[in-house]
């Protein structure tokens, strides 16, 4: 789905970006095929003071202590206008509608004075914002590079320069010491980037405005000059046929939905774009890849070596399947959803593994041979020349294997891993994210992928299939780490953190395991399952101090998402640090909606959508009954369609967060679902139900954060952000839900909901890597003074300065 999604590619977080994080990113850059899933105390002193009931006022039923004085300004009153809603026989009134009316003359007038509060608002926490970039920018090394990846003669890497804050695209020749060759690729939103077979082009998109309509430029990479008359608008995936001089693109429509595609030949000077296929059917929308061997393109299938012959069909469509395609020496293996009523072994949910000949292919005389079980899904596949990597999920943990290719297709009977005689990839079991490399060049035997867990920064990891041996590439690095804690950094304890109950001991590669490094030492990551009110075990990940957290009085944030399969990132995060050395808990709560399986997802999504608030609450009452949290002390976090879990939440359980940010929040869902004129309406249907049906409509309105604000009831502190050039998500939704929050519930409280629109950006914001820092330094200032903790944060600073100044020379 593509609908409101908050997912770390193509867009990336470029804040704390280490060789990992630019693996990914150049994962997206360089891949052509498309993934089946589409971010102990220096001093002697307390960081918060002992929480205890005589220090709250009882101003506010719904907090025990009062919420933070609001400016001496009160908050700005919006107009209301006469609106009224009618679906299925239901009347109400909506009079804030008028903001989602982007040529009002007033709506301008009215973000700005939002944004005025704010600021006046978070007037006084002007220094802390400025201690925690301070700390962030310093933690980050002052120039990144990943290592760079063959592909045929070149070697592709990306690096920022020192002081800069957008990364830069180059390359060199693999036999070239100096001299290196650099493709020049000015960043603004990068969406799709590829290289041409020959590595003579580079085809990519670009969007300048935030509102993710990309321009196509192709570049000749060696003039280094932009191909003049290729430029096109509203193109979303790109593919490259064999002779490196034809281009396939799709065009989205007026609702962003990718629904032409097209081709462009290079070579003349007057271009044609003629057009291949168009989906008229608004509920679908299409992508095109290459196959990793580059014979094919996927759409239905072109031969990349005659790409105007036609399309060909693989299977006809039926609601709800999905096939994913590669080809290895006419083979074809497919990863799919397809049903399987002669199989009583599978219980149809996720993917399974079939192949069949070129020749047989409008047969579907497809062999299946590896379908899912209790222990194992399957998410994704590669191919090289000669290995097939599948990326499995083994009860929630991500684990890869190799298998030797060819696999006999005249097989007549469903094969195991072993089998097939897999090669589990070795990972450290205390790894929760892994995230495969660009792994762009079918004729190597090295398989790139980029590990991180919560307390370990990322690591590149080269995978060799042949030897089945792996090595270490490289590590993010994090400087000035015992700026305000003192463990140093550990090395992994390798009696524990390896995984082999699929590998021989003798062939795990100790040497290389202890070049891995993590803050296990200082940082605890715990993983909890929390029952929900279903009786459902809940993911829960935990991440705290061993020196700063004091159990039942610390305070905590809790960060949810639970939509369209996508799974919750637990990474490493740089930033998290300068929560975590102030005695913050920071949880990830991994609701159903999200990822895992499909079930996991299905449970959570349409007319189950309340799962996810139900798994959501009980997660925060976890956290504050088994003591990582004081119960007065935990705030929440939510990206998009994150934010439509929090707010939903908040409206019922109004006292169980003490504040709340809510970012680019998806909380008019009923109005915006109403309008299929909006960008990727029809394409949420699938995700939360379509409202024309009554019965969808009664369950979304049941939820929609906008329409069931607790009338009269004290809210938490809530940092609302939009951007104006959002098309996922229209900046009014949050507009809306600000002003009839201020107008419906306790006035005491709703002071301190603010509204801050950035007036230049996307869905995804603005900046490099340190402009986001500076957006995570306003975020945590805001929630330490939601908390109450301005006050203790200010002396705890100047306790600081006042012990540096009388420290002796070469004392610590």
């Amino acid at each position: 789905m593509l609908g409101h999604l908050h997912i770390k590619l193509p867009q990336v977080s470029v804040s704390s970006l280490g060789p990992g994080g630019f693996m990914a990113l150049l994962s997206v850059v360089l891949k052509p095929k498309c993934s089946i899933k589409r971010s102990p105390l220096s001093l002697s002193f307390c960081l918060f003071p002992n929480i205890s009931s005589s220090l709250f006022s009882t101003h506010c039923r719904g907090h025990p202590f009062s919420p933070p004085p609001p400016p001496a300004s009160p908050p700005p009153v919006p107009k209301k206008v006469p609106f009224t809603v009618s679906v299925h026989g239901r009347s109400w009134q909506d009079p804030y509608h008028w903001m989602s009316n982007t040529n009002d003359p007033d709506l301008s007038e009215y973000l700005n004075k939002e944004n005025a509060y704010s600021e006046a608002f978070m007037a006084d926490t002007g220094n802390l914002q400025r201690t925690l970039f301070s700390e962030m920018t310093r933690r980050m090394p002052t120039k990144i590079s990943t290592p760079p990846e063959r592909w045929g003669p070149w070697l592709y890497y990306q690096y920022i320069p020192e002081g800069k804050e957008y990364p830069v695209l180059y390359r060199r020749l693999e036999v070239e010491k100096l001299n290196w060759v650099k493709t020049f690729l000015r960043y603004v939103h990068v969406g799709t980037c590829r290289i041409s077979p020959d590595h003579l082009y580079l085809a990519y998109t670009l969007d300048t405005k935030g509102n993710e309509r990309f321009m196509l430029q192709i570049k000749d990479l060696r003039s280094g000059c932009i191909i003049p008359n290729v430029r096109v608008d509203g193109v979303v995936s790109l593919a490259w046929a064999q002779d490196g001089r034809t281009l396939f693109y799709t065009l989205s429509d007026e609702t962003q939905r990718p629904y032409r595609v097209c081709c462009s030949k290079l070579g003349s000077d007057d271009i044609e774009n003629i057009n291949v296929f168009t989906e008229s059917n608004p509920s679908f929308c299409v992508d095109i890849a290459s196959t990793k061997d580059g014979k094919f393109i996927t759409v239905y299938l072109i031969d990349a070596a005659n790409p105007l012959d036609g399309l060909q069909k693989v299977w006809n469509r039926v609601s709800g399947v999905q096939f994913f395609l590669e080809h290895h020496h006419g083979l074809f293996y497919v990863l799919t959803n397809a049903p399987l009523s002669e199989s009583k072994k599978w219980s149809g949910e996720g993917y399974y593994l079939a192949s069949c000949r070129l020749q047989d292919l409008l047969s579907s005389n497809w062999q299946n041979i590896f379908l899912p079980s209790k222990d194992f899904s399957i998410q994704d596949m590669d191919t090289f020349d000669g290995h097939l990597v599948l990326s499995l999920s083994k009860k929630g943990s991500s684990m890869f294997c190799s298998i030797d290719l060819p696999i006999d297709v005249d097989c007549k009977h469903l094969l195991e891993p072993e089998d097939l005689n897999a090669w589990f990839f070795p990972m450290p079991q205390n790894s929760c994210t892994v995230v495969s490399g660009s792994n762009h060049d079918f004729q190597k035997s090295v398989y790139r992928a980029v590990l991180s867990s919560p307390v370990m920064p990322d690591v590149v990891v080269d995978y060799d299939m042949s030897s089945r041996r792996f090595s270490i590439v490289q590590q993010e690095e994090v400087i000035h780490f015992c700026d305000r804690t003192c463990p140093p950094t550990n090395q992994l304890d390798m009696n524990q953190t390896f995984d082999t109950q699929y590998e021989k001991e003798e062939d795990v590669q100790i040497s290389e395991w202890q070049r891995w490094k993590d803050y296990s030492d200082t940082y605890c990551c715990e993983r909890r399952e929390v029952i929900s009110h279903d009786g459902v075990r809940v993911p829960l990940t935990i991440l705290y101090s061993h020196t700063t957290w004091h159990k039942d009085q610390s305070p905590g944030l809790l960060q949810g998402y639970g939509a369209y399969g996508e799974v919750l990132y637990e990474s490493w995060c740089a930033e998290h640090m300068s929560l975590l050395d102030r005695g913050w808990v920071v949880a990830f709560a991994d609701v159903r909606g999200g990822g895992g399986d499909s079930s996991w997802h299905k449970s959570g999504s349409g007319s189950y959508k309340l799962n996810s608030v139900y798994d959501f609450v009980s997660c925060a009452n976890y956290l504050i009954k088994e003591g990582y949290v004081h119960k007065d002390r935990l705030g929440a976090i939510g990206h998009s369609a994150g934010g439509l879990l929090v707010g939903a939440t908040i409206n019922m359980y109004p006292d169980l967060f003490s504040a709340a940010i809510l970012k680019v929040p998806f909380l008019d869902i009923c109005n915006t679902l109403m309008d299929p004129s909006l960008p990727l309406t029809i394409l949420d249907y699938e995700e939360f139900g379509n409202p024309q049906i009554r019965s969808a409509f009664e369950h979304i309105f049941s939820y929609s954060p906008y329409d069931n604000i607790s009338q009269g009831s004290c809210y938490p502190s809530m940092l609302v952000t939009a951007s104006l050039h959002d098309s996922r998500v229209g900046f009014w939704e949050a507009a809306k839900w600000v002003a009839k929050v201020r107008d419906g519930t306790c006035p005491g409280c709703s002071s301190s909901v603010i509204l801050k629109t950035n007036m230049a950006g996307g869905h995804f914001g603005e900046g490099g890597r340190y402009r986001q820092c500076e957006v995570a330094a306003y975020d945590y200032a805001f929630l330490i003074k939601a908390m109450g903790m301005l006050k203790t944060e200010k002396q705890d600073m100047q306790c600081t300065v006042v012990t540096k100044e009388t420290e002796g020379p070469g004392e610590e």
